[in-house]
C-alpha cells in the first residue's frame, strides 16, 4: 500500500534518514556518517559531499547537492569539495561542483588552491577543467608559490604558461 502523498515526509527528510531508506542513506552509514546528518563532517573533518568527490561518487554527490548541504564546508588542511574532487580527477565531478558554486580559488590553510595541487600532481585534465571553468593561476600560496611554478608535468606548465600569458583570462577584467 503507497502512503499519501499528505503523509509522506519530505524528501529532504527522506533523503537524511528520517524517513524511508534510501541508496543515499544506506551510502551514508555504510560511509560512516550520519544519514540525518548530510551536512556533518566525519573522519578528518570531510563532510559527506567531500567524500563523495574524493571517491568520485557522482550520484551520491548529485544527491547531496540537491539536498543544498554547504558548499563552502572545508576540512582539517583547509581543502574543501574542490580540492578533493580533483584527487579524484574527474572532470564532470568538478564541473558539477563548480556550477553549483563551490569556490573556485578557495585557499586551503597554506594558501594553495585546488589549481595548485593539481599543477603539483601533474594532473593535466584536471588544471585544463580549472581553467577552462575560471580558475585562477596568478594565485601565490603563503610561501609566494603559483601553480606555474609548482607544475609537475610538462602538459600542465604548457597549460598554466599560455593561461598566465593570458591578457584576458577568464578570472581578470580588462580595465
Amino acid at each position: 500500500m503507497t502512503t499519501p502523498p499528505s503523509t509522506r515526509p519530505p524528501p529532504e527528510q527522506a533523503r537524511a534518514g528520517m524517513g524511508e531508506p534510501t541508496v543515499l542513506t544506506d551510502w551514508l552509514r555504510a560511509e560512516g556518517f550520519d544519514p540525518a546528518r548530510p551536512d556533518a563532517p566525519g573522519a578528518h573533518g570531510n563532510t559527506p559531499l567531500m567524500h563523495a568527490a574524493w571517491r568520485g561518487e557522482r550520484e551520491r554527490l548529485d544527491e547531496l547537492l540537491a539536498l543544498k548541504v554547504p558548499l563552502d564546508a572545508i576540512n582539517g588542511d583547509g581543502n574543501n569539495a574542490l580540492w578533493l574532487a580533483c584527487v579524484h580527477g574527474e572532470p564532470e565531478a568538478i564541473r558539477t561542483l563548480v556550477s553549483h558554486g563551490v569556490p573556485i580559488d578557495h585557499a586551503n590553510l597554506t594558501g594553495a588552491t585546488a589549481l595548485m595541487y593539481a599543477a603539483s600532481s601533474g594532473k593535466a585534465g584536471v588544471v585544463a577543467t580549472l581553467l577552462a571553468l575560471g580558475a585562477n593561476p596568478r594565485l601565490v600560496t603563503q610561501d609566494d608559490f603559483s601553480a606555474l611554478d609548482m607544475a609537475a608535468s610538462l602538459e600542465c606548465l604548457q597549460l598554466l604558461r599560455k593561461a598566465t600569458r593570458s591578457p584576458t583570462h577568464p578570472t581578470e577584467t580588462t580595465p
